[in-house]
């Protein structure tokens, strides 16, 4: 088999790296920051190791799950607690110690914040998803699947719009119904209660998976050069030369896995995918803000997630609770922000918001810090055209979370693109049967 040279460190790159490394090919990943992981990837500040946003995973994170055991990663770095919605003072509901479908069941008749009314209606919908086997039509929004399900209102606005917007990063009346039927159907309504797990990490997102597979990589005779931007792709006739690698190598094989407007412009390089480059400059994206207040060990969440109302954050994170940062809170902006918004204006915000929820005051911040990623995802929206791994140049292939998915845009995405990647370029190089 050909060596293989692909582009971005992140969780695509480095899942098509490692399942072409177990396949003994030679890989070699080429990465313009100093830091692994992409969009998903450790920041620092005052000697502390943070996040630069919040990933939700779960259980039905199954390529995901299965590299971190390829590559040897502890099971004791992540920690499955039940599927658990807690919004302070309104609603609870944690799934029982079950099998599925009961695990869901005992949880809505043990609920706090429900009336029966909407207990049922939470079965209901569940139902008529089963029925319609998930399937709906392509133009169908999200918030016309929950016209059709009659799910009243408060009902909405406490469960299924937040965990729209936290699923797809789309609020609902943009978002696509079978992308959210999807999800649904393989956390909430899944035949395994495993499935609609939360799984809290114990690590950063960097050390969670890029820097083991780092070390996987290694030991197979893969290499990844860090600070190395790719700026074009030239084609050849016996494969690519990369603008910007060291030395001088025609690949006959390259994995583009950077940010899609980092694909486009590389795309284009090439002179015969202006089309392709096309398509996914003109794909819409969804801003996430990540707002970091460091209050010191003696604040900490109900729960590890809380979710919010009546402000501009959804969601609040203790991550005291989830990689051991004592007093450290992540408060997450999925829906678009107020253009007028600033920094100055932000933080009080969404400190008196995470007041209101916890029902007590909280002392000034230790240190406060504001991420914006403008183009953090792909927004889901009804019948959105997203790209297949292939490219017009055989040889040339696209992995990233914004690849054709029954899923959004989400690190299971991205992980899951880039080992169909893999195993593409592993088909393409078999000789065919005489």
């Amino acid at each position: 088999m050909t060596a293989v040279a692909i582009i971005g460190a992140g969780y695509a790159g480095l899942a098509c790296a490692v399942e072409l490394a177990r396949q003994n090919v030679e890989v070699t990943v080429f990465e313009r920051s100093r830091t692994l992981g992409g969009r998903a990837r450790a920041v620092r500040k005052d000697g502390l190791t943070f996040d630069n946003g919040q990933h939700l995973l779960t259980g039905a994170y199954t390529e995901l799950t299965r590299l971190l055991r390829l590559i040897g990663v502890s099971p004791r770095q992540i920690a499955h607690l039940p599927l658990t919605l807690h919004i302070p003072g309104q609603l609870h509901l944690r799934a029982a110690a079950l099998p599925a479908p009961l695990h869901l069941l005992m949880g809505l008749i043990r609920a706090r914040g429900l009336n029966w009314r909407e207990r049922f209606a939470i079965y209901a919908m569940l139902r008529h998803l089963k029925r319609r086997r998930f399937q709906f039509p392509a133009e169908m929004t999200a918030t016309e699947l929950l016209n059709s399900c009659h799910q009243p209102y408060r009902l909405r606005s406490l469960l299924w719009e937040p965990l729209c917007l936290a699923a797809l990063n789309t609020p609902a009346h943009e978002a696509s119904a079978q992308i959210f039927a999807n999800v649904l159907r393989d956390t909430l309504a899944a035949a395994s209660a495993s499935a609609s797990e939360l799984l809290i990490p114990h690590v950063d997102l960097s050390e969670l998976f890029p820097v083991p597979a780092a070390r996987y990589l290694a030991t197979r005779n893969g290499n990844i050069l860090v600070g190395n931007a790719i700026t074009a792709i030239t084609p050849d006739s016996m494969g690519f030369r990369l603008i910007g690698a060291p030395g001088y190598r025609i690949w006959p094989q390259v994995v583009i896995a950077t940010a899609p407007h980092h694909a486009a412009t590389l795309l284009d390089s090439t002179g015969a995918c202006s089309e392709l480059a096309a398509q996914i400059a003109a794909l819409p994206f969804e801003a996430i803000t990540t707002i970091y207040l460091a209050f010191g060990p003696g604040v900490s969440l109900p729960a590890p997630m809380i979710g919010l109302t009546a402000g501009p954050a959804q969601w609040a994170f203790d991550r005291g609770q989830c990689d051991g940062v004592k007093g450290l809170i992540a408060m997450v902006i999925s829906a678009p922000r107020d253009k007028h918004e600033t920094r100055d204006t932000l933080i009080p915000a969404v400190l008196a918001q995470l007041e209101r929820a916890l029902g007590r005051s909280l002392p000034e911040p230790q240190w406060t810090r504001v991420i914006t990623d403008k183009r953090a995802t792909i927004a889901c929206h009804p019948g959105l055209a997203r790209p297949g791994i292939t490219t017009p140049l055989p040889g040339l292939w696209l992995a990233g979370d914004y690849i054709e998915s029954e899923y959004p845009a989400t690190l299971e995405s991205a992980v899951r693109a880039g080992v169909q990647c893999a195993r593409e370029i592993m088909r393409a190089a078999r000789p065919p049967l005489q």
